[in-house]
């Protein structure tokens, strides 16, 4: 496939707009597949993994691929909900052009927003199509004046559709129109085309002159204008489709999509290098390899899965390549031209095209296949990071054997997951956007690598502390024929400034508590931090200081100054008021205007301090410091105040006390906890 031939398209759009139909309908339309499947059925091409069948939307990016009239249009379903935006993100980054979808009922929503940043963020022309036009409320006119609205003037309809919801029966073209446009619509398309061409001309300064000097344009200058203006992302096009078996406006779509979104040699190069210098690549398949991964799948069947763009040279089956980014060389089996749930087997991938790769041994997503004498790499994918946690624990020992290596191959396959071990809690965790996406993650993990996990809130890992000085003692004695056990300290315990950490000192003289015996002292100490009087979180920001003791000459030893010093310690937190602290994160939340006095008023409810607002450019940055306790469900919070339009990170800032009206609860909790696990 020449590459001049070639598109590579991401369709995106929100949730249920209709992105998967829509790819359905264009492979119906060209005979890619004789049957259309449909999403209430469970039966599309591109959703075809068990947990999107049951959700009814996709949750992956799937190649679907029309070749037709020696051309090749690579479409990139993506999911539309938030949780799977790591899918979107990856997509994006090697195709050359997007379709936006809208649902014609709903109009501009969430997900049309978050599509049409991400184009113009990564520089990339696109199209709105207006899908599901034979729906009940649909209305192309208001649509366009929603778009224009939300997106600029410049996002004008390169068709007019005969009808609207019940009615609509087809679309009228005023790039072409034809020569007996129906009178409904004639003085609709004579404007529209007037304000196509007026686009057109400008495109280009020499158009413009003989434009404003009421000279015609020939049909060929306003195409050439009017893709140049759609190449630099000057115009938008709005087209009108219905994702029915009767493909109402696919065709023309599809048209449109060849004749004005770029090949891979029009489109934007991506960044790539030769060591730590800037290099460049020719989209040209006689040039030495150069491919980038940026999907790769579990595969009960292939294994691993590995989904490529090559930017430049073929990719041949039955080859050897070098991985740049492992400095390690791969051996290739057969290529596969992904089409849903099976694969077509191919010889070869020439540039500007997409395939797939199985059992590679150790390429991961964002990795640079090439030829080691000609080694470049591509930069990694910058993958949103999710902060939102899950502790996860197996059902069975026989899940506990498989948990790490199965949670190990889910976070390959969705870079945007992470799995950790947090020292504080001891808990195994995963961490990602939302509670879907790690829904569908434990999902995905039973059914290919048998383990069944659980998961729940994460323990929040409380601290416990002292307030005031106190003094405590404790003599350990024991006889039980022969020698005995006899080690009498006392020790005093000093709150120390938060974040201080522990410290033991001794001020014993004289030889009261021998200085054999001092670092045993110490180890009792520490051994006893690890559990508080309160609801037993460890100890922190304290100092013990042993400042007296007496000694058996025979039966005493280091054992017993252990004992006798965890004792003191526990004894003497009583009188040194102890309380409890919490783990405080810095939350940075970013959101449009109109939402920001909701996400204020959520966080002072969640007994946060708002220690800064940045507005800028329609949003505004709001920095807080909030209780982890309170933002655990953050994801979810955050997206129902702002329906779904706003971002946050957090990060972990600092201890501080419990306030006396929580604490009880806190203890409370904590030891019914510890109940059940004892069960």
């Amino acid at each position: 496939m020449d590459a001049k031939d070639l598109r590579n398209v991401a369709l995106l759009g929100h949730s249920g707009s209709g992105k998967t139909s829509l790819g359905e309908s264009a492979l119906f339309t060209t005979k890619a597949i004789t049957r259309m499947g449909t999403i209430g059925d469970g039966n599309t091409v591109s959703d075809f993994e068990p947990e999107e069948v049951k959700r009814g939307g996709s949750i992956q990016t799937t190649l679907l691929s029309i070749a037709e009239d020696e051309s090749k249009i690579n479409f990139l379903d993506t999911p539309g909900y938030d949780d799977f935006l790591g899918e979107v993100v990856s997509a994006l980054r090697v195709v050359e052009g997007a379709i936006i979808v809208v649902a014609a009922p709903a109009g501009v929503d969430v997900g049309t927003e978050r599509g049409w940043n991400m184009c113009e963020a990564a520089g990339i022309p696109r199209m709105f199509v207006v899908n599901k036009m034979d729906r009940e409320n649909a209305s192309f006119s208001r649509n366009i004046a929603d778009i224009q609205a939300s997106f600029g003037r410049q996002c004008i309809p390169f068709q007019v559709p005969l009808g609207d919801a019940d009615d609509f029966k087809g679309v009228i073209s005023i790039v072409n129109p034809p020569a007996d446009v129906p009178a409904e619509v004639a003085d609709e398309v004579a404007a529209a085309r007037e304000r196509l061409i007026e686009a057109a001309a400008e495109s280009d300064d020499n158009l413009a002159d003989r434009y404003l000097s009421g000279e015609e344009l020939s049909a060929e200058e306003v195409i050439s204008g009017v893709r140049t203006a759609v190449l630099a992302g000057e115009l938008v096009p709005i087209l009108a489709t219905s994702s029915t078996p009767e493909a109402i406006g696919v065709t023309e779509f599809l048209e449109t999509t060849r004749s004005f979104l770029p090949s891979p040699i029009d489109g934007k190069h991506t960044d790539v290098f030769k060591g730590s210098d800037a290099a460049e690549y020719k989209t040209d398949s006689a040039s030495p390899l150069a491919a980038f991964v940026f999907k790769t799948t579990a595969d009960p069947f292939v294994g691993k899965l590995s989904v490529f763009r090559v930017y430049q040279g073929t990719f041949k089956s039955n080859s050897e390549v070098w991985n740049s980014n492992q400095e390690q060389s791969e051996r290739i089996g057969q290529l596969y031209l992904p089409k849903g749930k099976s694969q077509e087997n191919v010889a070869e991938i020439t540039a500007g095209d997409i395939g797939a790769i199985g059992k590679l041994n150790s390429t991961l997503t964002g990795d640079t296949l090439c030829v080691r004498e000609s080694s470049v790499t591509f930069p990694k994918i910058k993958q949103p990071v999710g902060y939102f946690r899950m502790a996860v624990t197996p059902a069975s020992k026989d899940d506990l054997d498989k948990m790490s290596m199965a949670l190990s191959r889910i976070v390959e396959e969705d870079p945007t997951l992470r799995f950790s071990r947090d020292a504080g809690t001891s808990e195994s965790l995963i961490t990602g956007l939302g509670d879907a996406q790690i829904e569908v993650a434990l999902e995905k993990i039973k059914r290919k690598f048998g383990a069944d996990l659980r998961v729940k809130m994460p323990k929040v890992p409380y601290r416990e502390t002292i307030t005031r000085t106190a003094n405590s003692e404790y003599r350990h004695k024991k006889q039980s024929g022969g020698h005995g056990q006899f080690g009498h300290v006392l020790l005093r315990l000093e709150p120390q400034d938060r974040d201080q950490g522990f410290e033991f000192s001794t001020e014993v003289t004289g030889g009261r508590v021998p200085k054999e015996y001092i670092p045993s002292v110490e180890k009792g100490v520490t051994k006893a931090l690890d559990e508080g009087s309160l609801a037993g979180f460890p100890l922190v920001d304290l100092k013990a200081v042993l400042y007296d003791g007496s000694s058996h000459d025979v039966d005493s030893s280091g054992m017993s100054f252990e004992i006798a010093s965890s004792q003191a310690l526990r004894q003497g937190l009583a009188d040194a008021g102890p309380v409890l602290l919490e783990p405080v994160v810095k939350l940075s939340v970013t959101v449009p205007d109109a939402y920001t006095g909701e996400v204020i008023s959520d966080l002072n409810g969640k007994r946060g301090r708002i220690l800064g607002m940045n507005p800028g450019d329609g949003v505004t940055l709001i920095e807080a410091e909030v209780p982890l306790a309170e933002v655990q469900r953050y994801a979810q919070d955050l997206r129902s105040v702002s329906q779904g339009r706003g971002t946050y990170s957090l990060e972990f800032d600092h201890y501080d006390q419990v306030p006396a009206n929580l604490e009880p609860k806190v203890i409370e909790d904590a030891k019914k906890a510890k109940e059940e696990e004892s069960v």
